[in-house]
């Protein structure tokens, strides 16, 4: 396990990069996280100071390897994205995260609606918290949202089916056991990492096969120009 020696008076204090806990409950829970995670990173890929993670450890009170939580997914804002982190030091980053998704299940039910719940809002002060249930197992509705308002959470209304977060300036949508975030401007989903890759891909592929047609194309008039040479030069 990888740790880093930090000292809080002459007292050196080894914070752990891991709780020893399983990243996710299912494969499902897993990639979905990793998709919210890498679907604001490439949203707010051009600011350099939007920090976006995901399963890793927060730390909250300096000098207590114990008080720490795991956010499946947050993102602070004024938090510079680099270098990146081996942990979260609450009192190092200055700030607490503005936005968290937990992924939940009934597993973790109790933690994330109960203890998690209590801290995001009496210690973070978390102003948005989220929590979507991929199986529909236990939380109904399945997608909820809190907003933090005069100290309390507050459940935040659905606007067409989908969760607006005033944080992001997006919207949350459940598509089957997905969890989406789309942009309530163009009501566009915002691409996954694959997503975005394969669009990659296919506007690279478009783009050699158009140079191939220029190609083509030119060499087609450079011949008919050559044949015209010829024909005028021997008229016959």
């Amino acid at each position: 396990m990888a740790t880093i020696p930090r000292r809080q008076g002459h007292r050196p204090v080894v914070y752990p990069t891991s709780d020893g806990k399983p990243m996710a409950e299912t494969d499902v829970h897993r990639d979905l996280m990793v998709d919210l995670i890498e679907t604001l990173r490439l949203h707010y890929a051009a600011d350099p100071r939007v920090y976006v993670s995901g399963e890793l450890l927060l730390f909250y009170e300096e000098g207590n390897r114990r008080k720490h939580v795991a956010p499946d997914v947050f993102v602070a804002f004024g938090v510079p994205k680099l270098p990146p982190r081996l942990y979260y030091l609450l009192w190092e980053e200055g700030k607490a995260p503005d936005f968290i998704i937990e992924v939940t299940s009934k597993t973790t039910r109790g933690e994330d609606q109960k203890k998690k719940r209590l801290l995001y809002r009496d210690v973070l002060k978390v102003p948005e918290y989220f929590l979507f249930d991929p199986f529909e197992e236990y939380l109904k509705p399945s997608m909820q949202g809190y907003r933090l308002v005069q100290g309390e959470y507050e459940a935040i209304a659905p606007v067409a089916g989908r969760l607006p977060s005033e944080v992001l300036g997006l919207h949350l949508e459940r598509e089957g056991s997905q969890l989406r975030l789309v942009d309530p401007a163009t009501f566009r989903r915002l691409p996954t990492q694959r997503e975005h890759l394969e669009t990659a891909r296919a506007q690279a592929e478009a783009e050699r096969l158009a140079r191939l047609q220029a190609q083509a194309e030119a060499e087609r008039l450079r011949r008919e120009i050559e044949a015209l040479r010829q024909r005028l030069g021997n008229p016959g």
